[in-house]
């Protein structure tokens, strides 16, 4: 067997990461995958290994999206974002792990926002590799369960909390995006899934745990 060096090796994991073909593998915690913990930050305080949607106002994202900690424990604080973050490319099979949950907390909302956050998951791609999400979001007004069919961009949205009264409050969500994807969309999604993305309102404060997939028993 041929043996590499260590400096071979860096610089080979140095071009994968380059070109996009390198990944992280998911952390096992329990019975379940942490797709994102938030314990990874970069300097100025933006969540590791994401990206913004909105490449010309990255600077905007930067300061809108801050990890933090409280009581050692790492979450991810949205302050008048108005633009979505998604987690790099991270690979999971939604069928072996459809449950999807997270915790979040609102501070502060504005009158007439809609959504006032969501949490995206993305379990396949259309053929134009665009993403093909389901848009499980906390709205201002409209009740619980309430599906509204998406469009050519937008993606179907299910309301999963409602209302602005429980201010500074953690919620836990627990939804089935595997089973939501086959209702929704009328097929199976892929063998893996593409990732997971967040967006909070300009004008909202809100906090997000992490996000962990998890199987159905």
């Amino acid at each position: 067997m041929e043996c590499r060096s260590p400096k071979y090796m860096t610089v080979v994991l140095s071009l994968l990461i380059g070109v996009g073909l390198w990944q992280a593998p998911l952390t096992v915690q329990g019975q379940g995958l942490v797709l994102e913990d938030f314990q990874a930050k970069e300097a100025d305080g933006f969540p590791s290994l994401w990206d913004h949607e909105n490449q010309r106002s990255q600077s905007k994202g930067r300061d809108a999206y801050k990890v933090q900690s409280e009581n050692g424990a790492s979450f991810l604080s949205a302050k008048d974002a108005g633009q979505r973050i998604k987690k790099k490319k991270i690979d999971w099979d939604p069928k072996a792990y459809p449950i999807l949950t997270w915790r979040w907390r609102l501070n502060k909302a504005t009158t007439g926002t809609e959504p006032l956050a969501a949490v995206y998951a993305s379990l396949d791609t259309d053929l134009l590799f665009i993403p093909v999400f389901t848009k499980y979001v906390w709205s201002e007004s409209k009740a619980d369960g309430t599906v509204t069919e998406g469009g050519m961009f937008s993606g179907s949205e299910i309301v999963v909390q409602t209302g602005t009264k429980e201010i500074g409050q953690w919620f836990e969500e627990r939804v089935n995006v595997y089973e939501d994807f086959k209702r929704i969309h009328k097929h199976e999604p892929a063998e893996k899934a593409w990732g997971i993305s967040i967006i909070a309102a300009p004008g909202v404060e809100i906090d997000f745990g992490p996000l962990i997939a998890a199987p159905a028993k």
